[in-house]
């Protein structure tokens, strides 16, 4: 597991969040002392999440539904809390132990965190349908702020008839050092047998765009995985709405977990400054050594070493491109 650093504080910011004491729950350290009353409070893992609903699993293995108090939302899937016990089932969340990251997803109308302490990143895409190179970047932006190991799943490799187009489209990524691996869900032994050695002793969250198979790939992974969500789901009380929810699984063959998050659509990254932001783009980091100025954006100041690299070819220009969205993304929402 990988050490909570300064480095890795940067994945905790939101713009426009307010993370003051009044709107969010105490964040402690693993150690931050004994309860109370053993019989009253208790340490678990959060599984599962929907609103102001959680799933927390205890060290014995059972689970309580737990909620915040008033209207904080600050909890994740993949969070150490300690909480209240009530009743036989139910429990009130009252801290929330030191994270080593967080994740974040948006839509068009907010951004909002949604797991937490990962250790791995894996973005399934697929020959077909066509995946988005522009998500892709941002995950792996979003995968280097919080120092979060990525590997990208390429998926569907049953279908070979448009597997060397697809690898054509990721050897500039792999070139820069993303690492890629191939695997067919619909072979639920062969994705077993390539996966599981990357997932044995981690945390990984698994992400996929609509038809890249990511469900497939859950399924050989987890077996009872449907059985682990229809359970919570009722426990949790969230009905039809649970395939926007996100959870937490235990691997039955290796000592890992996978957080799986149904929906996703983009990541949020409008925390990142410019600093963070290039951080997902390794190919960036030689020629950043050469540019004039300590402040350089990138974007057309004289000298700048970045640019340069594009126009010798060492920088795929859609990369580049790709960084200026996210740059003039976020600097757009900091004036609001």
């Amino acid at each position: 597991m990988r050490p909570y650093t300064r480095e890795t504080r940067y994945a905790t910011r939101t713009a426009g969040h307010d993370t003051s004491p009044s709107n969010q729950l105490n964040t402690a350290p693993p150690d931050a002392g004994k309860p109370a009353d053993a019989n009253t409070r208790a340490c678990g893992l959060i599984t599962a999440a929907y609103g102001r609903h959680f799933m927390v699993e205890l060290p014995d293995g059972s689970r309580r539904t737990c909620f915040t108090r008033g209207k904080k939302t600050g909890p994740a899937v993949g969070d150490h809390v300690e909480i209240a016990l009530q009743g036989a089932d139910e429990g009130v969340i009252d801290q929330i132990l030191e994270r080593r990251n967080l994740l974040y997803r948006s839509d068009d109308a907010r951004t909002k965190q949604f797991a937490a302490n990962v250790d791995q990143l894996l973005v399934v895409i697929a020959p077909e349908p066509v995946y988005s190179d522009d998500l892709l970047g941002r995950a792996l932006v979003a995968a280097a702020s919080a120092g979060i190991d990525p590997v990208i799943v390429l998926n569907k490799c049953d279908l070979t008839h448009s597997l060397d187009a697809v690898r054509a489209r990721l050897a500039p990524l792999q070139s820069t050092g993303a690492r890629v691996v191939e695997t067919s869900g619909a072979q639920p032994d062969q994705a077993r047998h390539d996966l599981e050695p990357l997932l044995t002793g981690k945390c990984s969250l698994l992400l996929g765009q609509s038809g890249m198979g990511k469900s497939t790939l859950l399924n050989a992974l987890v077996p009872d995985a449907n059985a682990h969500t229809q359970e919570h789901s009722l426990a949790l009380g969230t009905g039809k709405h649970t395939t926007t929810s996100t959870r937490l699984y235990h691997l039955p063959n290796c000592r890992g977990t996978l957080i799986d998050s149904p929906g996703f659509q983009a990541f949020g990254l409008s925390h990142l400054g410019q600093t963070e932001i290039e951080r997902g783009f390794p190919e960036f980091h030689d020629a950043i050594e050469q540019c004039r100025f300590y402040n350089c954006t990138h974007r057309h100041e004289p000298g700048c070493g970045v640019l340069g690299a594009i126009q010798r070819g060492e920088i795929q220009t859609a990369r580049h491109d790709l960084y200026m969205r996210i740059l003039a993304e976020n600097e757009g929402r900091s004036r609001y």
